[in-house]
């Protein structure tokens, strides 16, 4: 059975550190409970550098969240208040056994400030390492209800699936970018590198060249002659789009462009429409008045196209409207999240919609990319095929022309 590396709580707050087997993660969770633990964290395989670790690192140091440190700190808190632990007892245990150094400088001020009196909401408001709008509004709602330990573990939930669905997406692209370097590569290695060495012979033909071998030869000879000045040139190209793409009317109009692209546009869609649904079902759950969390979970989208639309609905929503209509007449979300929303309203229902929703839209991301790389990476292949063998095919012309020559 795999090994599980474990750092739990004992009820006295003693830190406690070993492994254990089990079939996955889940049971050795409930083992270590069965013993009176609290489990801070399970991971597979024995104590070292882990795969977590790794996506903890941050580049250029200084202080800071990532997205895998901010999930496990949500997780661990969340744990412990739902032990029964008070929470600045339970800050004090984190900042104790976690081996994270920045982490540690995350956690000093908030245990400062819950030992002033201060709400965790209002603690979290005033750091600056990660702590969105969304999250903040959670642990607020969270603390309103009563239930702490409850609304983080919500949280949790919602920034593991989050981060789930942008793992998915991310590892979905690797194989097709590292593809297409390769192959870029490969031709500017063949084209001003080993057409080159047939240059001589060919001029020493006296006579004149196929015309697919000249089309190869000269595309060769400029890539030799001016690459260095064609990757300025795409570089100058990358930071100017970039710079267009922090003018909000350029980048609107850009997001919308997006949504219409053939493959990348429906999977975009999908995307933002399943980030949009759990963020809003998740806040409306948690106890955050709608129009409040409307205009959060607009923020969690990165199309500003499909934010706008979000924030025509707000502005109906403040009218006494409905949600789902003003958003199905923009035409941005699909049409049957839509409808599954506006069965939500009027059935008293409308975060559970929501939820299903998300839960539906992943499910179509996932098939998307199937799809997606079902298409692109044979065509990826193709091309690449295609552009060498007709290189190679030239080639061969101009040499198997040299046995023609009377001598």
């Amino acid at each position: 059975m795999p090994v599980f590396h474990y750092q739990a709580v004992a009820a006295s707050g003693e830190t406690r550190t070993g492994q254990l087997e089990g079939p996955d993660q889940q049971a050795v969770v409930k083992q270590l409970q069965a013993q009176g633990l609290i489990p801070l964290s399970v991971e597979s395989g024995i104590r070292g550098f882990s795969l977590q670790q790794l996506l903890q690192m941050k580049v250029g140091g200084g202080q800071g969240l990532s997205e895998a440190r901010l999930l496990g700190f949500t997780r661990q808190l969340a744990a412990l208040m739902q032990a029964g632990i008070a929470l600045d007892r339970a800050l004090q245990i984190m900042h104790r056994v976690t081996d994270d150094p920045e982490l540690r400088e995350v956690i000093s001020p908030i245990q400062e400030g819950v030992r002033r009196g201060q709400s965790l909401s209002a603690v979290l408001d005033e750091q600056n390492v990660g702590f969105s709008g969304f999250y903040i509004s959670m642990v607020q709602a969270a603390e309103v209800s009563g239930d702490l330990g409850q609304g983080l573990t919500t949280l949790a939930n919602y920034l593991e699936r989050s981060k789930g669905l942008r793992d998915q997406v991310t590892s979905a692209l690797i194989y097709p970018v590292i593809l297409l370097l390769v192959s870029a590569f490969s031709l500017i290695i063949i084209l001003t590198y080993v057409v080159p060495q047939f240059e001589q012979l060919f001029s020493d033909m006296g006579r004149a060249l196929p015309l697919s071998t000249q089309v190869v030869i000269g595309v060769a000879q400029f890539l030799r002659d001016y690459l260095p000045l064609i990757l300025v040139l795409i570089l100058v190209a990358f930071f100017y789009w970039r710079y267009l793409l922090t003018q909000p009317a350029f980048s609107l109009r850009w997001d919308k462009r997006k949504l219409s692209l053939p493959l990348l546009g429906g999977l975009i869609q999908r995307i933002e429409t399943a980030r949009f649904s759990r963020s809003l079902g998740t806040l409306v759950r948690g106890g955050v008045p709608l129009l409040r969390a409307l205009g959060i979970a607009q923020e969690t989208l990165s199309n500003r196209w499909l934010g706008e639309a979000v924030g025509g609905a707000a502005s109906s929503l403040k009218e006494g409207r409905h949600l789902a209509a003003p958003l199905l007449a923009t035409g941005a979300f699909p049409a049957l999240a839509m409808q599954m929303i506006q069965v939500g309203e009027e059935t008293g229902q409308l975060e559970e919609m929501l939820l299903k929703v998300a839960d539906v839209y992943d499910q179509e991301v996932a098939t998307a990319i199937q799809r997606m790389l079902a298409i692109l990476t044979p065509a990826l292949i193709v091309t690449l095929g295609v552009i060498i063998a007709g290189i190679i095919m030239s080639i061969l012309v101009a040499i198997m022309s040299i046995n023609q020559i009377p001598l």
